[in-house]
């Protein structure tokens, strides 16, 4: 039933060997052994995050004295960085909402007996493949006993299901929005468009 949209996700990897299984087909060393390997990614992409911040601050610190054409110079070094960095920090949240996506499964594999005993077991075999995923990565189930489990499943589940189809709602209110307030004057071009950028939404993110 369940046909995960994975982010990133590799051709012939391990998402497609279970992409279509329903949750009781999973495996639970299978899915353990996808943990493992994607922690392993969002540690060294966080080092070549760091790697890059601090290269940097290095160019930025050279320019200081220097002159007009060593400035620019290193200008143009640190916009490729920053650009470098935020392709670097895309590809790491992907990896840590599917190693929270993978986590959280391997918690539900755990309590699959006695959650085939809630009327929540009905409620995941039934849901579309999105909600659930959607779900999933915004929740964190590790280290919590079945009764604190089922509770946070509950809840976010409920609020993914009220929130699905709002979500695309929202996006054309706030273009909306931001076009009224240009063609108003109380906003200019550059500053609208920064409102949507991506890099202005990842600074907002805390990884």
């Amino acid at each position: 039933m369940f046909a995960y949209l994975i982010l990133d996700r590799e051709p012939m990897s391990f998402w497609d060997t279970f992409r279509k299984n329903p949750v009781d087909k999973l495996k639970v060393r299978e899915l353990q052994e996808e943990e493992i390997r994607l922690k392993n990614q969002i540690e060294r992409a966080r080092k070549e995050i760091n790697k890059l911040e601090k290269e940097k601050k290095v160019r930025f610190q050279e320019g200081v004295g220097a002159d007009l054409l060593k400035k620019k110079m290193l200008a143009q070094e640190i916009k490729q960085l920053d650009m470098e960095t935020q392709l670097k920090t895309q590809k790491f949240m992907a990896m840590h909402k599917q190693f929270m996506f993978v986590s959280n499964l391997v918690v539900i594999k755990r309590f699959e007996k006695e959650l085939k005993n809630t009327p929540f077991w009905d409620k995941i075999t039934h849901i579309p493949p999105e909600q659930f995923e959607s779900a999933l990565i915004n929740v964190n189930l590790s280290g919590k006993a079945f009764e604190n489990v089922l509770d946070s499943l509950n809840q976010v589940f409920e609020m993914q299901i009220a929130d699905f189809q709002t979500t695309e709602d929202e996006t054309e209110k706030q273009l909306l929005d931001t076009w009224s307030q240009i063609e108003a004057g109380t906003m200019d071009l550059e500053e609208g468009a920064e409102t949507l950028s991506i890099e202005r939404d990842l600074e907002k993110r805390e990884i």
